[in-house]
């Protein structure tokens, strides 16, 4: 287990101003194309706004209950209360904050590694904690910031209007996107026994893999948009149904009811559509090889058919633009991504007995450290 430093705890309180601004943003910017008479728009941000709210408030919820079912059935009252009107994740926060604060800035110093110890027992808790925030950011930035995304950019390419701010706001999401699914897989990294730390390089080459890969697609989608608004909905669905599917054939147990489960592999099928992960811990070197061949076959695709389709787009200097971020974006991206799995993910360099992508297993599973509702998801 590794430990929550001052730093972690730092980005942690950034974090929490970052997600606050976030919602401060979304309904000034809703209420700017309302004021513009754009009201589809508003109504667009604000769905995706609601729908990934009630999302994260039932996942949270749902952990909450699983945690505190057999201890601490009154507080669940209040919680339940609590996330009813949405603001579950400020109570998480709480929680994030307390431990952060203890594991950081009050733990002793005796040098004893239990499990049981005080010292040990509160570092778990602040990792545990952090580390479901994490993954209710991963939703939330699947559900909310990368559909806004869309159409920002569908706005920017179709009908001319664009200033600095839409441009930085447009930048800001992209690293957002990528951005949150390093944060989680540093958590993620903690939260398991036998892997070794996320380095200063690993990250910033994980963070470019994520950011470019996901950038080129989410380019190269929007650009059908530009052709047919229709088309891009169909791909959208077709690519849902496809992640939605592979999960389904996973057979994952992230959750203890398997209402919940249909959930969580409902939004699995959305995060597969625009970046991988493997979600039961397995090797993913076949599946991931498919995964970004198929990307960048359909991306070139897509690029093709716009210039043969639509020859007049070509002029356009929104077109041009995307098109050369989107092709450059995909190789960097391509290469980032090689670059990490040849020398940094944890098969590169752990150690012998932790260089299986497997998280938890049938055999050996009374030896390893409890490590929650995360020992079968995603190790990347």
């Amino acid at each position: 287990m590794m430990k929550f430093t001052k730093q972690n705890f730092i980005f942690l309180v950034g974090g929490i101003i970052i997600y606050v601004v976030d919602i401060g943003v979304d309904f000034w910017v809703a209420s700017k194309y309302f004021c513009q008479g754009q009201y589809s728009w508003s109504i667009l941000i604000l769905c995706f706004r609601g729908l990934s709210s009630v999302i994260t408030q039932i996942f949270s919820y749902e952990w909450f209950k699983n945690d505190w079912e057999s201890t601490n059935t009154r507080k669940l009252k209040w919680i339940f209360l609590v996330h009813l009107f949405q603001c579950g994740i400020f109570i998480r926060y709480w929680f994030a904050l307390k431990y952060g604060c203890q594991a950081a800035f009050k733990q002793n110093s005796s040098g004893t590694t239990s499990e049981t110890d005080p010292p040990n027992f509160i570092q778990k808790q602040a990792v545990d904690v952090v580390t479901d925030i994490n993954m209710l950011r991963v939703f939330k930035t699947f559900l909310e910031t990368t559909p806004q995304l869309f159409v920002q950019i569908y706005i920017l390419m179709e009908h001319g209007k664009n200033s600095i701010c839409q441009y930085a706001a447009i930048v800001m999401s992209f690293c957002g996107i990528s951005i949150s699914m390093v944060d989680y897989q540093i958590s993620l990294r903690k939260s398991l026994p036998d892997k070794d730390e996320f380095r200063v390089l690993p990250k910033l080459v994980y963070l470019f893999y994520k950011l470019l890969t996901v950038t080129s697609w989410i380019l190269s989608i929007s650009l059908i948009t530009l052709l047919s608004v229709r088309s891009s909905v169909i791909l959208l669905i077709f690519l849902w149904i496809c992640g939605f599917t592979w999960a389904l054939k996973q057979h994952t147990t992230f959750c203890k009811s398997k209402k919940m489960e249909y959930l969580y592999r409902t939004v699995v099928g959305i995060i597969l559509i625009f970046t991988f992960f493997n979600i039961k811990g397995k090797k993913t070197k076949v599946c991931i090889s498919i995964y970004y061949a198929t990307h960048t076959v359909v991306t070139l695709g897509i690029l093709f058919v716009c210039m043969f389709w639509k020859p007049s787009i070509i002029k356009d200097i929104h077109f041009t633009l995307v098109s050369i971020l989107t092709f450059l974006s995909l190789v960097l991206g391509i290469i980032f991504l090689v670059v990490y799995y040849r020398h940094f993910h944890p098969t590169a360099y752990c150690r012998p007995q932790a260089c299986s992508d497997e998280v938890d297993g049938e055999a050996g599973q009374k030896d390893r450290v409890e490590i929650g509702r995360f020992q079968n998801f995603i190790v990347q």
